[in-house]
């Protein structure tokens, strides 16, 4: 169940970056990104390269692949995730869910139950020790 979760999370956060990047046309503002064009805007007023860089690079995405890819190396190594991920990841969905529809909310949902159940249950595999 933690290996799911870890890879539902890891291919959610890759293919939101990745599909913003490509079939929202984020990438079309790159030059505006890296020409410093962005220092000292005004996110009240969100341009398009601002809100295209919040939608794409600087979104979510970077870091759930990062939580899901920690998730997947923590199981490799018979280490239980321990429940607070799996506890905000499933707040910050049902917030998301509630603020902004349609999102794909059902899947990180289904990661959520299955990191907690997979905590709950515990990893089989014992620890590794270490000696100090």
């Amino acid at each position: 169940m933690i290996k799911w979760a870890g890879w539902l999370i890891t291919l959610f956060g890759a293919a939101h970056t990745l599909l913003a990047l490509t079939l929202e046309k984020a990438a079309s503002h790159a030059g505006a990104w890296f020409s410093g064009e962005l220092w000292g805007a005004d996110l009240a007023a969100m341009s398009p390269a601002n809100s295209a860089l919040w939608l794409s690079v600087d979104s979510f995405g970077v870091p759930l692949v990062l939580v899901g890819l920690t998730v997947l190396w923590m199981n490799r190594r018979g280490i239980t995730p321990p429940p607070f991920i799996a506890w905000t990841l499933g707040i910050w969905t049902v917030v998301g869910a509630v603020i902004l529809e349609p999102t794909p909310w059902p899947i990180m949902l289904l990661a959520t139950v299955l990191l907690l159940v997979g905590a709950r249950r515990g990893n089989p595999r014992p620890q590794p020790h270490t000696k100090i």
